[in-house]
């Protein structure tokens, strides 16, 4: 048999009982395995060569970083640029309660604050922006946000008794998951179980918990809804917390949550106390988290080269000039995912629907889509409609009349729909109103779009490069900011002399702000023949959702 020796590092405590139970875990997984433990020895408190933190190097790595000062002037100058965030100092009801933020203010105070690091600097410049509770406004880096995802195996929900009251569970389906994707961890978090649980994580899928961390579980709940951010709407960042499921692009998908996933190893374990009937009592166990290289994460071997290969901005981290590629690389160009679509609450484009330039409205997250297929008992058992693509299933229910999405259901006999966009992340936009049109029918609502006209911001520098383009400085048409690309209000073309954006004044908040001139339908006529009738009456259909939806799923 081989000889090994192990080394360990553990957090200092003052009590030995902690030192213990690490060491009676480490010796049991052993011999557990057929090997034999014959000598344990103690060095004793020392001091380490360089500070360490449980959980991975990924803290650490990131207090090593000096704080780059321009990092903060490029997010002054790109907020004022791109939007206004004037309306989040204090929404009107009924999110007043939720939406009351001044990032600006925000940035005033970060950049009167010394940060012993650029983590410490990012962290807060990004909680900031969550703040804002608006999925389209966020401040993400490849350098920390899901550089590692860290993970526990057991998924929360909310299930409801046969009386209707709510309470806090393990998913039930957690440990067949956790088999499925952590089967290399999960001898970790069965030795952290204590006595007589130690082996028996399976033994905790369904159980109540009646304690998070000594508080009760909405206590939790509520302090992931304070920093989510993503949703108005406090009952909404609340869901967030629990596992849920999406449709994936080939598959149906699971989603953890906010308890078991997290986009940054900030926490070290958690205490839950559960009800435990097969015990006679309840019982509190402490779980340790579990750091894993993200997906999307580029390898390094030490802060020189995390930084080259994760950190540093390309060329095109921030877009290109599109004039300055070559006229015959720019539809690869085009095709190619850009940085920040990791980050994208939906399925990453396909190069042809880059390169189509479709309008397309999308949630972002420092915690992206992560692929954990959804087991077959959760699944939808149903055939799905030959028309199914993609994020997109239809399916007709066997009482043969109810269609679970529609199109070609109509033909095959449903009289009533019901549309799940449960966690569906934005897409495209004129996907939206097609569907809306088709069943809806043609109406003042409908045609030629869903009520969706919007506005720009009228800065500045976005007059001036409207006036640029005026003058000839886009002559292939490929910037928004060119009026070729919008209609008015009245949805007839826009003048091209570069008084489109004109400013409108504002005064938000207290805050002056100014913002074009209304802009119209982007999707008509659309490239489908539209039926001539709605394909289903409005009180035959209903709309379903965990509320975890881009606003485009509001149509």
């Amino acid at each position: 048999m081989p000889l090994y020796q192990m080394f360990c590092i553990t957090k200092h405590y003052p009590e030995y009982k902690h030192i213990r139970e690490l060491i009676r875990q480490s010796a049991t997984h052993v011999m557990n395995a057929g090997g034999v433990v014959r000598k344990i020895d103690s060095w004793g408190t020392r001091t380490l060569p360089q500070r360490m933190k449980r959980q991975g190097p990924y803290a650490n790595v990131g207090e090593s970083f000096p704080l780059q000062p321009e990092i903060l002037e490029v997010v002054n100058k790109t907020l004022a640029f791109h939007t206004s965030v004037n309306y989040q100092i204090q929404a009107p009801p009924p999110y007043d309660n939720d939406v009351h933020e001044d990032l600006v203010g925000d940035l005033r105070r970060i950049s009167d604050t010394d940060y012993l690091s650029e983590f410490d600097f990012h962290l807060d410049m990004y909680r900031s922006f969550k703040r804002v509770n608006d999925g389209h406004c966020g401040v993400y880096s490849r350098c920390y946000d899901s550089l590692y995802v860290t993970y526990l195996p057991i998924p929360l929900v909310l299930l409801e008794d046969g009386f209707g009251s709510q309470a806090v569970h393990i998913a039930p389906e957690a440990y067949t998951l956790a088999a499925a994707e952590f089967g290399d961890s999960l001898w970790f978090w069965e030795a952290s179980l204590p006595r007589p649980l130690t082996g028996g994580l399976a033994s905790l899928s369904g159980r109540k918990v009646l304690l998070i961390d000594g508080q009760d579980p909405f206590v939790a709940v509520d302090a992931n809804a304070d920093i989510t951010g993503s949703y108005q709407s406090h009952a909404t960042r609340q869901n967030s917390f629990f596992s849920s499921y999406r449709r994936g692009p080939d598959s149906w998908e699971y989603n953890l949550g906010n308890f078991a996933a997290h986009p940054h190893p900030l926490t070290d374990e958690v205490e839950l106390t559960i009800e435990y009937p097969v015990q006679g009592q309840n019982v509190t166990v402490m779980l340790p988290y579990r750091s894993r290289f993200g997906s999307s994460s580029n390898n390094f071997t030490d802060s020189k080269t995390l930084r080259e290969n994760n950190c540093i901005a390309t060329l095109n981290t921030n877009g290109l000039d599109l004039y300055g590629v070559p006229p015959d690389q720019l539809v690869d160009y085009l095709g190619e995912p850009k940085p920040l679509a990791i980050y994208q609450q939906q399925p990453i484009l396909s190069p042809v629907d880059y390169r189509e330039r479709h309008p397309v409205n999308v949630f972002l997250d420092g915690s992206p889509l992560i692929k954990i297929d959804l087991s077959e008992t959760l699944a939808p058992s149903l055939e799905p409609s030959n028309s199914s693509y993609s994020v997109a299933e239809f399916f007709m229910l066997k009482d043969n009349i109810t269609g679970v999405l529609a199109l070609d259901l109509k033909r095959a006999g449903a009289e009533q729909l019901i549309v799940d966009v449960t966690n569906n992340g934005g897409g495209y936009i004129c996907i939206a109103h097609w569907l809306h049109r088709i069943i809806i029918g043609p109406k003042d609502t409908t045609v030629p779009q869903a009520g969706l006209d919007t506005t720009t911001r009228a800065g500045p520098l976005a007059q001036l490069i409207a006036k640029n383009i005026a003058v000839g400085h886009d002559p292939d048409g490929l910037l928004l900011y060119n009026p070729t690309q919008w209609t008015n209000a009245s949805n007839q073309p826009m003048p091209t002399d570069g008084s489109w954006l004109q400013p409108r004044p504002l005064v938000i908040n207290g805050r002056a702000d100014a913002f074009s001139q209304r802009l119209g339908q982007e999707c008509y006529p659309f490239k489908w023949q539209a039926p001539k009738r709605g394909l289903f009456q409005p009180e035959k259909i209903v709309i379903m959702s965990n509320g975890r939806y881009d606003r485009l799923s509001q149509i």
